[in-house]
């Protein structure tokens, strides 16, 4: 570490080189701000700091009056991207498979397209679209978040429980012929971390899935994923 950078950022370094290399595994407990004054030559304030750095890096956590912790590393769930296309909820379909109990919410409204929306629908800007919220749940527990857009035209009524996407334009005589998706990481916004109940530091995955009927997208969504409890899968049969 340069000797111009703040002293906090050589605790956190070595920290955080001991928790990656395993010398300070998971649920170990990590040094408390006087013993990092202590074997860093550093004062109080800057301990502190480190170890809110490290745990807004989400390595690590705090118990009030037990101090902090290396934070447990999650096993990733597989979330199989095409294995459920054409089920009105894949992602549920999925974790039921999984041998979770899956249960999901919505709530369906009309809207006017965003700048963003309407370039993803090649619609106008503020033209009729029906946007669809969801929360899903894993044995009760909030682990997905999904907003859904359609132009107006090809939306059920809101009274109705939704159908699947690809069964419901296809009884209208709209074959989807592609789904896009595209998938970045991301920091999670307050509402979302909230809803989520994520720790400190992790980030989500957002993917963005479009569906396209020939060269018309006919619905686009996104899809916001806690990156510290899936990994997604993608599968793509070669056919001869």
């Amino acid at each position: 570490m340069a000797s111009s950078d703040p002293v906090y950022l050589r605790v956190v370094a070595d920290i955080r080189r001991q928790i990656v290399d395993g010398s300070l595994p998971p649920g170990a407990s990590v040094p408390s701000r006087a013993q990092l004054t202590r074997r860093y030559g550093v004062g109080e304030t800057a301990a502190r700091h480190a170890l809110r750095v490290l745990a807004a890096e989400g390595l690590i956590v705090g118990r009030v009056g037990s101090g902090h912790y290396v934070r447990e590393r999650p096993v990733l769930l597989p979330l199989h991207r095409w294995r459920f296309h054409d089920h009105h909820t894949p992602f549920g379909a999925d974790i039921q498979s999984q041998g979770t109990r899956a249960t999901w919410d919505w709530r369906t409204e009309p809207a006017e397209a965003t700048p963003d929306i309407a370039h993803r629908l090649r619609l106008d800007e503020s033209a009729p679209i029906v946007r669809t919220r969801y929360v899903f749940r894993g044995d009760g527990r909030p682990i997905q978040l999904a907003t859904s857009y359609e132009p107006a035209e090809f939306a059920e009524p809101a009274e109705e429980v939704p159908r699947g996407l690809v069964a419901r334009l296809s009884a209208q005589g709209v074959k989807i012929t592609d789904i896009v998706e595209q998938v970045y990481t991301r920091v999670p916004q307050p509402a979302e971390s909230d809803a989520l109940a994520l720790p400190a530091g992790v980030h989500v995955l957002h993917v963005e899935r479009t569906h396209w009927a020939g060269d018309r997208p006919v619905e686009t969504s996104d899809i916001v994923i806690p990156g510290d409890r899936f990994r997604l899968v993608y599968s793509h049969p070669l056919h001869p």
